[in-house]
């Protein structure tokens, strides 16, 4: 095996070898770490040795045979019987020694060696053994090699300094490998190696990057572009031996999809060569590796010490050695060395490590976080003061919006709770944990929650958060008690309190109309109140959707939800308010500004790693993408918030991904989806609840697409008699009205279709919006034929501001019908054109067929018509450029020098424009459009 970066370090052992003469030996001490490169350097010096013609004797050091006399000398001596002397002669020898049960005494309390009590035939056979390998030297020179040296007993300790002693000067080159585990080998032989002549002491270092870099291409060749060095080098320490457990896990790992950035993969092989690395030291080397896998913490050597309750010198050298092996960053595990180490304890053993792991860092006064982790982990939280610990650390990972954190904290504290008083706040704060993670888990709590709410034993503070779990879960006569214990309180002289029961309230009244009333408001203002309560962000944005499902947007509702979402960071306490505050700039048509802040709070709710938080805004932002017309995103969207949590965890709020499922399948023409997602059971609850309101408008809608607008039109009644009942009737809501007027069409009751469509109407107001733009597109369908232009126009100019491309589509082709009835074919084909162009990039198949099936029908006339110039945001800003100027009839050489591009560019990018715009000819592109650099 090639070695790499240890060119220098060969050439050292190399000089000693070629310095070796008659009379002259030497000495050579190797050194380092774990797995380093010891064993190979001493393998690449013995090769070289043998073919330079040495009598090459090697063994190795063990812990194991540590106490086995001789066991060390007999691997050197054994096989070497014909260079050293007559076979049956040193056999002889090597059993008279070795066949000793005890080692001698030969080490002193001061670290040198004590008087020998060994027989006179042992002397004897020892001095014997001696003179063989120095009448061997005399005829050949001899390489000693001895690896792990540090392992050597004492008997061969004690026959290798005989050696030296008896042969200063022969041609005796000696070569150990020593590594930094705990006790260096013993000193005196350091001392006679020293004296040698020739004496080197070779330190091996681990690898840099590029050396790591340079092992990896070995053993991957072509395919190291598979492992970025650098990271490698990061978890291996640029130990070799981890460098190369790496490469394998790498191996096993397989081909990396094609295109993905190279990632490090740190499995089986890294792990178990850890271990293999700890299990050479000594046997309280893996016994540290376990406190710190435990503790997992760079912790000092006096605590490791405490903890053992070993020496304080040991657990430092023992530290050094797990270092200098690459195997510790910053005095911690790596975590897959830290788990296969902890795997190594029997669950008993670790349960106990953990255990007293807590005592020692409670008593050192450790963060309770800290403790609590190693609470969790031991079975033994008998301690007084363990429920005080984990409650206390549960509370701080709330604070730090670490739910997943706090979880197991509070189910460790209910475990150990004697007082029913406490276990009842404590059980409330669980069911709260447990409820943003998977809220199906907190409904098995709920009932014991909801009797001691009954009996008063439960905190009124809790009652604002088991309301809205009673709530969510469809349990309505539990949680209007929950509601009307709210009111019991007296927040008057608490206004931090006052504001939250304000928050809560308003946020059950808009999520829950038909349980839960919203609160009344002040005299001559929509502020709720006076004072510091008024600035609590969560009143303003629940009071600011309160106010739009009453009375529809406006821009003060707007300003107070975006004051409120630029007040508030994403907790536990704000999440629910923030998920309002964004559904008012959804209401009020503010697309864009609102799927910026639903990305961002998705982003955040992912970095939490909450998986309500994350399912929320994704069903959230699904929804506003309906909105956008994309219902392939929306479908997208859908599902990852039913895979973050199951339909059966969401309870009455199933609505809110649900719906948007059923309107993506529904508007891309997969009608066999969209009634599997329509036949997911739904809590009877769910029509008490907002959410309700959009399952029914999804339904509705798939009923009419689906050819049965009688289920139609019950869908939409049923959707409007709440919405009437609840005074949320307000179109930018659900539009049923115009729904219900299509489906009246259908079955073709045209004056019923045409009231319902102008009471939409009148309802949307004259504010620009997109609930005007449908309803404009309603009436036009349901009125006259021949007044159906001016509607239409404007209802395309609502909706292309606004930014549903869908619902613009769908206008354009009406549009399109009406112009070709009045003989305006080539701006009907224009209109069609786009909103096919719009129906096919948002995955609209029923409607792009439609709208096809259209085109083919509209006569063309003799002159060709213009692409619109508002079409111009169709093209990237270099095809604008060529576009603007192809229409002001400048050839394409033109246009290149202008423009400083070749020839053929300019073709590509006219071929592409033409697609894009659906013309065919120069003569159809707008002459004039938005204004760019270089073309003006």
């Amino acid at each position: 095996m090639r070695l790499v970066e240890r060119a220098a370090e060969l050439a050292q052992m190399l000089e000693l070898l070629g310095e070796c003469a008659p009379d002259r030996g030497g000495a050579a001490v190797i050194s380092g770490g774990i797995g380093c490169g010891k064993t190979e350097l001493l393998s690449a010096v013995r090769d070289v040795a043998a073919r330079e013609g040495f009598l090459v004797l090697s063994a190795i050091g063990s812990w194991a045979e540590r106490e086995s006399p001789g066991s060390v000398m007999f691997q050197l001596l054994r096989g070497a019987e014909g260079p050293l002397g007559a076979c049956a002669e040193l056999a002889v020898l090597l059993d008279r020694v070795t066949r000793r049960h005890e080692p001698p005494d030969a080490v002193d309390g001061h670290g040198g060696f004590a008087q020998q009590t060994l027989d006179a035939d042992t002397t004897g056979a020892l001095h014997r053994l001696c003179l063989a390998v120095i009448g061997a030297a005399a005829r050949t020179p001899v390489l000693l090699c001895i690896d792990d040296v540090q392992f050597t007993d004492s008997l061969s300790l004690y026959w290798l300094l005989q050696l030296l002693r008896r042969a200063p000067s022969a041609p005796i080159v000696v070569v150990v490998a020593e590594g930094t585990l705990s006790k260096p080998a013993h000193p005196q032989l350091h001392a006679a190696l020293l004296s040698r002549p020739g004496y080197r002491r070779v330190p091996l270092a681990r690898l840099t990057v590029a050396g790591v870099a340079e092992l990896i291409t070995d053993h991957l060749g072509g395919h190291a572009g598979r492992m970025p060095a650098t990271a490698c080098h990061a978890v291996s320490g640029g130990n070799p031996l981890l460098v190369r457990a790496l490469v394998e896990d790498c191996r096993q790992a397989g081909e990396p999809t094609a295109g993905a950035v190279p990632q490090l993969v740190v499995g089986d092989a890294y792990a178990e060569t850890v271990l293999s690395c700890i299990h050479r030291g000594r046997p309280v080397l893996m016994r540290l590796a376990q406190a710190l896998a435990v503790l997992d913490m760079d912790s000092e050597p006096s605590r490791l010490a405490r903890l053992l309750e070993e020496d304080e010198a040991t657990m430092s050298r023992g530290a050094c050695a797990l270092e200098a092996a690459g195997l510790l960053d910053s005095g911690r595990l790596h975590p897959v060395a830290r788990t296969a180490v902890l795997e190594s304890l029997a669950p008993q053993q670790r349960s106990a490590l953990h255990a007293r792991a807590a005592v020692l860092l409670y008593q050192d006064g450790a963060p309770a976080t800290t403790v609590a982790r190693l609470l969790i982990a031991s079975e033994d939280r008998g301690q007084p003061w363990a429920m005080d610990v984990l409650c206390e650390a549960a509370e701080r990972h709330l604070a730090g919006n670490r739910v997943s954190d706090a979880h197991p904290c509070l189910e460790a504290a209910l475990r150990v709770c004697q007082d029913d008083g406490a276990r009842v706040g404590i059980k409330a704060l669980f069911a709260g944990t447990a409820w943003m993670l998977n809220p199906s888990i907190s409904a098995r709590h709920l009932g014991e929650l909801a009797t001691a709410l009954h009996d008063g034993r439960l905190p009124d503070r809790h009652a604002l958060t088991l309301a809205k779990f009673l709530l969510w879960h469809g349990r309505f006569d539990e949680a209007l008690e929950a509601v009307d214990r709210i009111g019991e309180g007296q927040p008057g002289c608490d206004p931090a309190a006052a504001a939250e029961i304000r928050a809560t309230r308003e946020l059950l009244a808009t999520t829950y109309p038909g349980s839960v009333r919203r609160p009344p408001g002040p005299p001559g203002g929509r502020r709720w109140a006076a004072g510091r309560a008024q600035d609590d962000p969560r009143v303003l944005g629940a009071a600011a959707l309160a106010h739009v499902l009453a009375h529809g947007p406006d821009d003060e509702a707007v300003a107070d939800a975006e004051a409120a979402m630029r007040a508030m960071r994403l907790s536990k306490s704000t999440q629910e308010w923030i998920v309002c505050a964004t559904s008012v700039l959804e209401f009020a048509d503010r697309l864009e500004a609102v799927a910026n802040w639903c990305d961002h709070w998705l982003e955040q709710a992912r970095t939490r790693r909450v998986p309500l938080w994350e399912a929320e805004f994704a069903s959230l932002r699904a929804r506003v993408a309906l909105r956008q017309g994309d219902p392939l995103q929306a479908r997208r969207l859908a599902q990852a918030a039913l895979a973050q949590v199951p339909a059966e965890s969401w309870g009455v709020c199933i609505g809110g991904p649900l719906s948007n499922l059923v309107q993506a399948a529904t508007r891309t023409g997969d009608y066999d989806a969209a009634s599997e997602y329509l036949e997911v059971p739904v809590p009877a609850g769910l029509f008490r609840s907002r959410f309700g309101l959009y399952f029914l408008h999804a339904r509705g809608r798939y009923h009419l697409e689906t050819g049965r607008p009688y289920a139609a039109l019950d869908d939409f009644a049923t959707c409007g008699a709440l919405m009437q009942a609840w005074r949320f009737d307000q179109p930018t809501l659900v539009p049923w009205r115009s729904e219900a007027a299509r489906a009246h069409l259908a079955v073709g009751d045209r004056q019923r279709a045409y009231d319902l469509a102008r009471q939409e109407l009148d309802l949307a107001g004259e504010r620009p919006s997109r609930a005007r733009g449908i309803a404009l597109r309603t009436v036009a369908a349901c009125g006259p034929d021949d007044g159906r232009l001016e509607p239409l126009t404007e209802a395309v100019e609502l909706l292309r501001g606004c930014g549903d491309r869908l619902e613009l589509a769908g206008a354009l082709g009406e549009l399109a019908h009406a112009l070709t009835a009045a003989g305006l074919t080539g701006q009907a084909r224009h209109e069609l054109r786009t909103a096919l162009r719009l129906a096919e990039a948002a995955g609209a198949l029923p409607l792009a067929r439609a709208l096809t099936a259209q085109a083919e029908g509209v006569p063309r006339g003799g002159s060709a018509a213009r692409a619109h110039p508002a079409d111009l945001y169709l093209l990237s800003g270099a095809e604008r450029r060529v576009a603007v100027l192809a229409a002001l009839g400048q050839t394409n050489r033109e246009i290149a020098r202008r423009l400083a591009v070749t020839p053929s560019t300019v073709e590509q990018h006219l071929t592409r424009v033409f697609r894009k715009l659906g013309v065919r000819t120069r003569q159809e592109l707008p002459t004039h459009g938005i204004p760019v650099e270089g073309a003006d």
